[in-house]
């Protein structure tokens, strides 16, 4: 018999207009030890069947229709006190964000030892010696100096680790983990994945993993739910649906994942999912791109070369020098990048990504090394206009649009702010036409030059983004993690237009990214970094077949194989 067995379930949520219904008629079922995925997009209604389930539904939604229930008891008609007593003891939750879900004013230890404590009638001290127990069974190196310290002061994977112990610290008989390695490095990932497995195997536990990485579940789950805009549009083992889907829906989010075992030139397209293959007006922008506001000098070598750079970072502050204590988050780092080309850097977080990034826009001064673009040294200069000649050149896509767009503004005008800003166009008419064009080049349409940033999904959000980067006609781009927190359908559609204007523009790129595959099919060239240094730097399909140092040996390794995934759109694709 199941232990958590989900029966017709219907989530609505009423408004004063009309009733949203998140979820409809959902049957599901998970054995002890065994791991059930519930994959989709965003808004496919997967955390709402998970927060149902652990009465967790934010107000006014409410169960409709259908019944839970948990080891033969029915427990969606529960009263709230009884459902909270059940909570945590019985039924655990792993939320996305660890550090959201864990109280940033209290130490680990008070947290564990009040839910410990909460559900098992346990003293104090034996409440400790457990808590000290379940952090080193999640792995976290020295708990008992750790469990005394605070949530900042763990890494996310660490964090991600508490949050485990937590939900396991009474012994549930049911685990939901509502997408538990999000934003994780692979190596990270890979540690929660096998340590969630093993816990699933040692403790007889039944997990609900809710996630859209498709390489999570194709490496974790036994077996698979499928969710799209609130239906379960296929269910049955892992090996069956994810080697031979039946449904469209799962066909096209299967053909959309980035292929960690060979390079396609594009993504193939995902014609189920509504919007994601449609089609859009053809603009050339060759009228207002390629005339004298973009008439850059030819450059004989690299376009960027960066020599020896080294950034630190001040941690401790004296007014004597040598007391100072710093942090390297550079050391000598260098790289040359090619006009035409998309040069990609890879590694975990705390690695120096971004920083580079960041010294190469302007926005840190290195304490040493050089950083040329089109011939003329970065880091000295010091004229106004010499530095913004030099940033209408280069821009840069960040890793969350909706964090780096002004609320507050329309859409019309945050494309045309870089464009008056540097007095590419002379009339108010032209910058429009500008706009106009640009927002149809990226496939969103000239209507939405009228809305705000709110009113977009988180794709259409990183078409914005990617429409105000090319706003100055640069001839550089640097894409920070430009996909991470995006659907895999979303994330093949912004991948393909950043290849095609690529293409159209002759644009030159920097692409940084912890997600190998994504890696391997959008860059040329591949630079691995690891504490503040680059270790190796490689053609990239030479770095995924015969890798050279040991570091990147072990990330290729810990790469979700994806082998069961079906392949046949893939071969359409290379044929």
């Amino acid at each position: 018999m199941s232990i958590l067995d989900i029966r017709g379930l219907t989530v609505q949520f009423p408004s004063r207009k009309d009733v949203f219904t998140a979820s409809r008629n959902v049957n599901l079922s998970v054995d002890a030890g065994k791991i059930l995925g519930v994959v989709g997009e965003s808004g496919a209604g997967k955390s709402t069947v998970g927060n149902a389930t652990i009465g967790l539904l934010e107000h006014p939604g409410r169960i409709a229709e259908g019944e839970i229930h948990l080891d033969g008891q029915r427990i969606d008609n529960l009263d709230p006190e009884s459902m909270r007593k059940l909570r945590g003891k019985r039924i655990g939750m792993i939320f996305q964000d660890p550090l959201t879900s864990l109280d940033p004013l209290q130490t680990i230890e008070f947290q564990l030892i009040e839910t410990i404590r909460l559900h098992l009638p346990l003293s104090k001290e034996e409440a400790r010696a457990r808590a000290v127990d379940l952090l080193n069974q999640v792995g976290i190196p020295n708990p008992e100096e750790r469990i005394s310290q605070y949530p900042h002061q763990f890494s996310g994977g660490m964090r991600q680790r508490v949050v485990i112990a937590l939900a396991l610290c009474a012994d549930p008989e049911v685990v939901i983990a509502d997408e538990p390695t999000t934003a994780l490095d692979v190596s990270i990932q890979a540690q929660i994945l096998k340590l969630m497995k093993r816990l699933c195997e040692e403790k007889n536990v039944a997990m609900v993993v809710i996630t859209h990485d498709m390489g999570v579940i194709a490496d974790l789950t036994d077996h698979v739910a499928v969710m799209y805009r609130g239906d379960l549009v296929e269910y049955g083992e892992s090996r069956q649906v994810l080697g031979a889907p039946k449904h469209p829906y799962t066909q096209s989010l299967i053909a959309a994942v980035p292929r960690p075992d060979v390079k396609v030139h594009r993504f193939p397209q995902v014609d189920y999912i509504e919007g994601s293959a449609k089609p859009f007006k053809q603009i050339d922008i060759s009228t207002h791109w390629l005339g004298k506001a973009r008439d850059y000098k030819p450059v004989d070598g690299p376009l960027l070369s960066v020599k020896d750079i080294t950034m630190k970072f001040l941690t401790k502050d004296s007014w004597f020098p040598k007391n100072r204590e710093y942090f390297t988050a550079l050391d000598k780092v260098g790289f040359d990048i090619y006009a035409g080309e998309t040069f990609g850097l890879v590694g975990e977080s705390g690695s120096g990504k971004s920083t580079v990034a960041r010294v190469i826009t302007g926005l840190y001064h290195p304490a040493g090394g050089t950083a040329h673009f089109a011939g003329q040294e970065l880091t000295s200069l010091k004229d106004k206009k010499q530095v913004l000649a030099m940033r209408r050149q280069m821009q840069m896509i960040f890793q969350d649009p909706f964090s780096s767009l002004n609320s507050r503004m329309r859409v019309r005008d945050i494309v045309a702010e870089p464009i008056k800003f540097h007095k590419l166009a002379s009339t108010n008419s032209e910058v429009n036409q500008i706009v106009d064009d640009l927002l149809e080049h990226v496939g969103l349409g000239v209507a939405a030059a009228a809305k705000f940033p709110h009113e977009f999904s988180g794709g259409q959000r990183q078409r914005i983004s990617i429409a105000r980067a090319l706003a100055t006609r640069p001839r550089f781009l640097v894409c920070d993690e430009p996909t991470s927190a995006l659907d895999v359908s979303i994330q093949a559609q912004i991948l393909n237009l950043l290849k095609d204007l690529q293409d159209e523009l002759g644009l030159t790129m920097l692409f940084i990214s912890h997600d190998l595959a994504v890696i391997r099919q959008m860059c040329n060239r591949i630079g691995v970094m690891r504490h503040g240094q680059l270790l190796e730097v490689s053609e990239t399909e030479e770095l995924f077949d015969t890798p050279k140092h040991a570091y990147t040996k072990e990330l290729l390794s810990l790469m979700p194989s994806m082998e069961g995934l079906s392949r046949s759109n893939l071969e359409e694709e290379l044929a």
